[in-house]
């Protein structure tokens, strides 16, 4: 029997997501970089448990002691000797202050013999804070970032600035114990200072930016914000080591291996998607309806981190806005696809991964009475992809580097 698109659509993301599983690649970090005297572990973002996991049968009795900061849901049991919290994501909540506050706890009063093991993901700019401001003035211009659509840069110049951890502070905080940093990058480029804001990094933002960003998104902001955004942040830091494992185009290669095993001439088109997902969804639509009924079975990929501008409030992420963008695009070709998923298997403020839609998707909804343009304005992407069986759900998978979206032809 035929195996079906959707069929197809889940094993790609199955094995795209199992082989940037960090696992792996902690080990072999580790393995590299021996090192010294006690260990305080911190773990912070939604790969926290699944990188500290990795981390700690080599970590042995040195282990001073351990905390692990992730995302509701994000854990999966117990790791000898670590303290594990969840917290809020993508708006930090009290249990992001307290786990925040635990770790900083964790790591004070070490020598220069000591070492922070600091494992680093996607999320942290979340999960890791200590605010420089009242908490919920914090929240607030999280809010006002996050519906702003202000990209992931942007958004980190600000909040590194309102923050005691971030932009270098918890490496300042850890000496004058040593820092070895491994970080899942799900960032563009894999800047080291924006990942998770740069807990552990220099920052090369500077607050002429920042003020800048403040500015242009018309962020409502109080005298005090606005003077953080004009103290500078560490510009060196002397006690750190970084390792950098995993990113977006280890995803994208994962995925594009794949669809070769199930029969696709593959094309991959960029790691480096950086747009609003509405346009990414319509553009992929674009090149589905251009290579329809060329006979050959045809697989388009493409990597990065696209944006939702809010003008609604529905419910969604920037995957499922991405995917439900492209079926107006592909309405009625028989053997046509587009899904994207998060690496993380969470998008948005959602149980779900991601989206698919077919040539058959824009029927069914209006079968069901749904117009995507409206659900699409009204950022209401979950509700309709639910109606018509077009969420993937993976659950959460334990890495987080960006996302991947791919368009099927057959």
């Amino acid at each position: 029997m035929e195996r079906t698109l959707r069929e197809d659509a889940e094993q790609i993301v199955r094995e795209a997501i199992r082989a940037v599983l960090p696992d792996e690649a902690v080990a072999r970090a580790l393995r590299e970089s021996p090192l010294s005297g006690r260990i305080v572990l911190v773990a912070v973002g939604k790969a926290a448990w699944q990188m500290a996991h990795a981390a700690r049968p080599f970590l042995g009795e040195r282990m001073l002691r351990g905390v692990v900061i992730t995302k509701y849901g994000h854990g999966k049991g117990e790791i000898p000797g670590v303290v594990c919290y969840e917290a809020g994501h993508p708006v930090p909540d009290e249990n992001s202050f307290l786990a925040t506050r635990a770790a900083l706890e964790a790591v004070a009063g070490l020598t220069a013999e000591d070492t922070v093991l600091f494992l680093l993901s996607g999320g942290g700019s979340a999960l890791f804070e200590a605010p420089l401001l009242p908490a919920a003035e914090m929240q607030d211009i999280t809010r006002q970032l996050l519906a702003s659509g202000a990209d992931i840069v942007e958004m980190n110049t600000i909040r590194k600035r309102l923050s005691g951890v971030k932009g270098g502070r918890f490496a300042r905080a850890c000496a004058p114990a040593k820092v070895f940093s491994i970080v899942l990058s799900d960032i563009l480029g894999d800047p080291l200072d924006m990942i998770a804001s740069g807990p552990a990094c220099p920052d090369s933002s500077t607050c002429a930016q920042a003020l800048e960003i403040a500015e242009k998104y018309h962020l409502s902001l109080s005298p005090e914000a606005v003077e953080l955004l004009r103290t500078e942040t560490p510009k060196e830091l002397s006690n750190v080591t970084t390792r950098i494992t995993g990113s977006v185009r280890e995803l994208c290669a994962a995925a594009e291996k794949e669809c070769s095993a199930l029969g696709y001439e593959t094309v991959f088109l960029t790691d480096q998607l950086d747009c609003e997902a509405r346009e990414a969804g319509r553009f992929l639509a674009a090149i589905v309806r251009s290579h329809a009924g060329c006979g050959t079975p045809r697989a388009f990929i493409a990597g990065g981190e696209t944006v939702v501008r809010l003008t609604g409030n529905g419910l969604g992420g920037r995957n499922q806005e991405l995917a439900l963008a492209a079926a107006p695009g592909i309405a009625g070709l028989p053997e046509a696809a587009v899904f994207s998923v998060g690496s993380d298997g969470t998008d948005g403020p959602t149980d779900a991964a991601g989206g698919y839609v077919d040539g058959q998707t824009m029927g069914t909804l209006s079968a069901r009475g749904l117009d995507a343009h409206r659900v699409l304005k009204e950022n209401d992407s979950y509700h309709a992809l639910k109606a018509v069986g077009g969420l993937i759900v993976t659950g959460p998978t334990g890495t987080n580097v960006n996302d991947v979206a791919v368009a099927l032809l057959r």
